[in-house]
């Protein structure tokens, strides 16, 4: 199989529409205008983020369906929470499966309290078959800093099931991992500090120059010019006018809900695994040429039966093989993308080919090579 792009000319034409192509080649267009987004929709306010809590702790009453005796550290676990409470037992006397070590995480939110719940999920890490019916025991779950900001304790909802065993068997979703909703309880805040600030940095989601413009034209436009000032292609700085020196949280919600015109790059995005691809409204192509040839060729053997005839002595019944070779070519099929090319155009060309998605991956990335796609190509 070979695919030829050929050179491109120095005229372009413009893909004005967002291509879906899946599988067979189905085509679902949609023509876009200018796009316009809040500005909490694309950018956020410099330390205000979330943060990641991670933790390790034990989930109890499985049935049967626990780490086994090969995966040490869950026994070890088990032993030294019974030592804090008083009960002293040997490793060797130890023989239960109703227990599971699991890695425990959760995101805490920003401006959440002491006191408040947060959900977490549970992971198993050792060789448990399922946290079905578990409970989580207390479990506190750490930052980054190696400090203490929840503590997790709850019923696990697997959100599916699993019955009999590796021979004869049925499971319904993931029982390995599981979900305590609110089953956390913060112990520590974060401190983000929104008082007496000078300025605000807002942090694009996506680092655009045309984008970051557009934002600082839309916050001059809303709080007075000069008030908002483009740091680089992601970050925009605003200075805080003195009748919000106190009251920053007003002013974070009057420049969130300003709306501002958004772009991106132009990009053709490719999935090989499930043969889907997206090719952006901004995608340029300039005249090229695509052709396909496919060489298929089959070896098969046939058993053929030679016996002795009939009512004789001599001779018996063998099987004798018999191998076949058969080699067949495809005709080459040849398609020319002239300039002016729409997205149907394309559709069309791609579907006279019969190409399959990984067909689809391979002349993308010749028409890449050759020049004559004006945009990002991203295999993901």
């Amino acid at each position: 199989m070979k695919f030829w792009a050929a050179a491109p000319s120095f005229r372009s034409a413009r893909l004005g529409e967002i291509v879906f192509l899946a599988g067979c080649l189905v085509l679902a267009s949609v023509t876009l205008a200018s796009a316009n987004a809040r500005i909490k929709d694309v950018a956020r306010v410099q330390g205000v983020r979330d943060n990641q809590l991670l933790g390790y702790g034990l989930v109890v009453g499985l049935n049967k369906t626990g780490d086994r005796r090969q995966t040490i550290f869950s026994t070890q676990s088990l032993l030294n929470m019974l030592e804090r409470m008083g009960v002293t037992v040997s490793a060797r006397d130890i023989r239960v499966e109703n227990i599971a070590a699991v890695m425990v995480t959760a995101d805490l939110s920003p401006f959440v309290r002491s006191g408040s719940r947060i959900d977490c999920t549970v992971s198993s890490i050792g060789d448990a078959r399922s946290l079905q019916g578990g409970i989580l025991v207390q479990t506190p779950i750490k930052a980054a800093n190696g400090m203490v900001y929840a503590v997790a304790q709850g019923a696990v909802t697997i959100g599916g099931f699993s019955a009999g065993n590796a021979v004869n068997g049925v499971q319904v979703n993931h029982p390995t991992v599981g979900r305590i909703p609110s089953g956390a309880i913060v112990e520590r805040e974060v401190a983000v500090d929104l008082f007496q600030k000078d300025y605000l940095d807002l942090v694009l989601n996506e680092n655009d120059f045309t984008t970051i413009s557009h934002m600082e034209s839309g916050i001059n436009q809303k709080l007075g010019v000069g008030r908002a000032r483009s740091l680089d292609g992601r970050t925009v700085r605003v200075q805080v006018p003195p009748e919000y020196k106190n009251n920053l949280v007003e002013l974070i919600a009057q420049i969130e809900n300003v709306e501002i015109a958004t772009d991106r790059k132009a990009k053709v995005v490719l999935n090989e695994r499930t043969g889907t691809v997206i090719i952006g409204r901004d995608v340029r192509i300039s005249e090229v040429a695509i052709t396909q040839g496919n060489l298929s060729i089959q070896i098969g053997t046939n058993f053929n039966v030679s016996q002795p005839a009939p009512f004789s002595r001599v001779g018996e019944t063998v099987a004798l093989p018999e191998q076949t070779v058969k080699a067949q070519e495809k005709q080459s099929n040849l398609v020319l993308l002239k300039d002016g090319a729409n997205v149907e155009d394309l559709v069309k060309a791609l579907n006279s080919l019969g190409v399959t998605p990984k067909d689809m991956v391979a002349i993308f990335q010749a028409i890449k090579a050759a020049g004559a796609l004006q945009a990002e190509l991203e295999i993901i």
